[in-house]
């Protein structure tokens, strides 16, 4: 099948490359022509494990492609998925004029039936919008469906996630889409779930939001925890044996950063706002989460005392491991904070560096964690990375001032580490 898919960015580049895995035609379209032309050169402008080689592979089969020309991956194409990005306003509203914009151009190219399908995150209603769009813009008299078919990637794990997902949610208006879709992704044979636009619509905000909620409930458990002197990490694996509850998103932290969680919490409110229900808790959700940090920082600052000239390395700046996503990523917030009381800071992260200078000032960026952690004063880990889990911990406590180490992803065990001489600090524990 022919697809077109505009917006080559984390959702998009990874769709495009997994579909042209299965067999499908695919051309992947952005209207940011450097990215075009790095695409074409192969050169991947995200990391994501494994998408290097999938699109290399399949561009090099003929099956995936790159074009700032949307109206010609539009001809070519019988499927279109809208990929394009849906930023937060102020308000915490999802900004839908890249939804729009492309609707209209999709409209303007049309010259026969085509499907084309929501990927991107939306508000529940936005289909009927896109829908009526496409219609009042179209240049000839051709027929058109428009479905919904959120995604449910996790960066770090996005192919595994296309490819083996737990469910397919799909929402149609007709016969003609759902069997166009059920054909698309006939080869994973995976759960599908065929649903009414609006409901495919909210299913991706509602999981998102309930996911953000979990993490939220298990980092105030963790406050109780440090109070009672309980252990959350004890008290997660005994709610997560329950399968009513799971084990997946028990992990108490620093909170919850990248780009789809904060972004649909805030839009979910705001939606259920707008439709006229304060949905309050997850307005809590959302301020348990921002609390986090503070408390992190806080728990810095009874560690070293005094925070001003205190050399800190920083292990991890993605918002989370197996990514170089620094959008929402709690190290911003911690890190401007430790500087604006007068830290300096040392960090390390395997993938995010290069993006991470574009944000921070006065920060420097080491090669490892050995050299970020030479001459400072504690070491904080923001993100739960597999190799620092695997570091040799003697010779980090040879090059650190103190042996003080701060844990924000409870990646250690406090017994092992205070048998090797260190003051360990982390959460719930």
């Amino acid at each position: 099948m022919k697809i077109a898919i505009i917006g080559a960015g984390y959702v998009g580049l990874v769709s495009g490359a997994c579909f042209a895995e299965l067999g499908h035609q695919v051309i992947c379209v952005d209207n940011d022509s450097s990215k075009i032309k790095a695409l074409n050169k192969l050169h991947i402008p995200i990391y994501e494990p494994g998408l290097e080689e999938l699109v290399k592979r399949n561009h090099r089969h003929g099956r995936l492609s790159f074009t700032a020309d949307i109206a010609r991956a539009v001809k070519d194409s019988l499927v279109i998925f809208i990929a394009v990005g849906t930023p937060p306003k102020e308000n915490g509203e999802a900004d839908l004029t890249g939804i729009e914009s492309v609707a209209r151009s999709i409209a303007r190219a049309m010259d026969s039936y085509r499907l084309i399908v929501e990927k991107s995150t939306v508000p529940v209603e936005t289909g009927k919008w896109v829908k009526h769009t496409i219609e009042i813009n179209k240049k000839k008299k051709v027929t058109f469906d428009v479905a919904s078919n959120p995604e449910f990637l996790r960066e770090g794990q996005a192919i595994k996630n296309f490819m083996q997902p737990d469910r397919i949610v799909i929402g149609v208006e007709s016969k003609k889409a759902e069997e166009i879709v059920r054909e698309l992704y006939g080869a994973l044979g995976a759960p599908m779930l065929v649903t009414d636009i609006k409901s495919a619509e909210l299913i991706k905000h509602a999981s998102n939001s309930f996911l953000a909620m979990k993490i939220s409930f298990m980092n105030a458990v963790a406050s109780v925890c440090e109070l009672s002197g309980a252990d959350i990490e004890r008290v997660a694996e005994g709610m997560g044996m329950d399968k009513r509850i799971g084990r997946s998103f028990l992990n108490a932290g620093i909170g919850f950063g990248g780009f789809c969680l904060p972004k649909d919490l805030d839009a979910f409110i705001s939606i259920s706002e707008k439709l006229g229900y304060n949905f309050n808790l997850l307005k809590e959700v959302k301020k348990i989460n921002e609390s986090k940090k503070q408390d992190f920082i806080k728990k810095i600052e009874n560690s070293l005392w005094n925070i001003k000239e205190k050399t800190i390395a920083v292990l991890g700046l993605a918002f989370k491991p197996d990514t170089d996503d620094m959008r929402f990523a709690p190290s911003i917030d911690i890190i401007e904070k430790l500087q604006s009381d007068g830290a300096k800071i040392r960090a390390f992260d395997p993938q995010a560096t290069q993006k991470a200078k574009v944000i921070f000032r006065g920060v420097k960026f080491c090669s490892d964690a050995y050299e970020a952690a030479k001459g400072s004063d504690c070491v904080i880990i923001v993100t739960e990375w597999s190799e620092f889990k695997e570091l040799n911990l003697k010779k980090l406590k040879k090059l650190l001032k103190q042996p003080l180490i701060i844990d924000g992803r409870n990646i250690y065990d406090p017994h092992k580490l205070e048998g090797l001489g260190f003051k360990y600090v982390s959460i719930g524990r």
